[in-house]
């Protein structure tokens, strides 16, 4: 690799001290580099770029280059990173396998959503994580009534769902108590948000497969209004009776992977770092 572009959360890099640091360290190997404010503003000749942050700056820049092919290397500056591999104290040893090309790129599911209110349709943008349907306002039990490749499922009485890749595995849908799945995995992971019934537990479904969430009505028949989250950036409301059909985009994210571990053993370090 010879052209690199760099996007960093300057929170997470104040002074751009960070990034100061790789952009002198590639060019004093004879390579480009082009540092940006969005992933979205790097030209397309960019071989590779360098995002610095934590998995919420990955996301974003996942979303940003949806369908443009660049491979994403992610840099973690945060306190825990599933997505972002390179640690800082590794740097420059991941910087010199890019430039000697010492590296694998894994394919990376996205998945999107089409919401059919009562008189238009709105698109979102793809999520390399997930889309999740939640309360807002008032603390309340919302319904939602679960369809999948047009048949009816369930209703779930929860605080909400969560959509999830299998990249998304470790992070919402984690929290929410939904299996870990191994990256690369072509499926879907459905699960409830704190639901109100012992009944309701995670769905494994396949990459194929279309999901579609009605937002029901509440107690006595009131209408209730809910929001669809996008990787936790894009947001749009939603009522009784609206509709969000979700199946897997056409875009995938590259990412580039440097370490020979393995997902379990990765898992198993970043678990122990927590403790």
């Amino acid at each position: 690799m010879k052209k690199f572009g760099i996007v960093t959360n300057e929170m997470k890099d104040p002074g751009f001290r960070v990034t100061d640091r790789i952009k002198a360290y590639l060019e004093k190997r004879g390579a480009d580099c082009e540092v940006a404010p969005g992933a979205a503003e790097i030209s397309a000749g960019a071989e590779c770029i360098l995002v610095l942050g934590g998995d919420g700056t990955m996301l974003q820049a996942a979303k940003e280059t949806a369908g443009r092919n660049i491979p994403l290397l992610g840099i973690n500056l945060g306190s825990l990173g599933y997505l972002a591999e390179v640690e800082v104290a590794s740097l420059e040893d991941a910087l010199d396998k890019l430039l000697a090309g010492n590296y694998e790129t894994e394919e990376a599911m996205m998945v999107y959503g089409i919401i059919r209110y009562q008189d238009h349709s709105v698109e979102t943008s793809p999520a390399l994580n997930d889309i999740s349907i939640t309360r807002c306002g008032t603390l309340q039990i919302i319904k939602l009534n679960i369809f999948v490749n047009g048949k009816f499922l369930c209703q779930w009485k929860a605080d909400g769902i969560i959509l999830s890749t299998p990249t998304g595995s470790t992070g919402y849908n984690m929290s929410a108590g939904g299996p870990l799945v191994v990256p690369g995995a072509d499926l879907l992971l459905l699960t409830p948000i704190c639901a109100h019934t012992l009944s309701a537990r995670s769905i494994v479904l396949r990459g194929d497969d279309e999901v579609e969430v009605e937002v029901a009505h509440g107690r006595a028949d009131t209408s209730l209004t809910v929001e669809a989250n996008s990787d936790g950036s894009e947001k749009f409301m939603m009522k009784t009776g609206d509709r969000i059909r979700i199946s897997k985009a056409k875009e995938t994210t590259t990412v580039i992977k440097l370490n020979r571990v393995g997902f379990l053993e990765m898992l198993h370090k970043k678990m122990s770092d927590e403790k």
